[in-house]
């Protein structure tokens, strides 16, 4: 007999009533995806999804109702970072490219980032996760790194150029199983 929490659960995905487990209670498995919600520009006030890194990185462990999106200053994140100061405490959206994903990870993280959002530099994908792995040093890290479209993050760098604005305000992580599926604000441009 399955008792307790995980037991319940395990039966319930075995009948197909859960999608996803509750993401904040048991972390977020190397299969799964991550959701985030802009609520601010509102002309990007959609669900994104981004892929976490295979073999780096940490979880989220707590949600985050608001919290900034910054980008990054140089924007792929290879460099000294000239907006380090936006970045502690926040969310950085870098672009892929020029160093080791992991790179860019420890670069927001020295700088006192909460977790790095990677967008593909191929600006017109928008279906194709990459896996963001280890580049074969000795270091790690401990935010959550995961890896954005590249339509998802040139849309939402836009709307940032539009408005002026270094940041844009997000929810992270948005659990999505209990949102019926018309409801759940997905980018126009991206097929879910």
């Amino acid at each position: 007999m399955i008792r307790g929490i995980q037991g319940l659960l395990f039966c319930l995905k075995v009948l197909g009533l859960v999608i996803h487990l509750p993401q904040l209670a048991t972390g977020l498995g190397v299969n799964d995806f991550l959701y985030f919600r802009v609520l601010s520009p509102e002309d990007i006030d959609y669900i994104f999804t981004a892929a976490p890194a295979q073999d780096f990185g940490g979880v989220f462990t707590q949600l985050y109702e608001e919290i900034y999106l910054v980008l990054a200053e140089p924007p792929d994140g290879c460099a000294e970072l000239r907006n380090a100061a936006f970045l502690e405490g926040q969310v950085t959206l870098l672009e892929r490219g020029g160093c080791s994903f992991l790179s860019k990870a420890r670069r927001v993280e020295e700088a006192g980032g909460k977790a790095v959002l990677i967008a593909d530099n191929a600006y017109d994908n928008d279906s194709l996760y990459v896996e963001m792995v280890q580049d074969g040093t000795a270091v790690s890290t401990s935010i959550p790194a995961l890896f954005l479209l590249g339509r998802d993050g040139l849309m939402i760098r836009r709307s940032l150029e539009k408005h002026a604005l270094p940041w844009a305000v997000i929810s992270i992580p948005v659990n999505v199983s209990s949102i019926a599926s018309f409801q759940l604000m997905q980018p126009p441009w991206t097929l879910w």
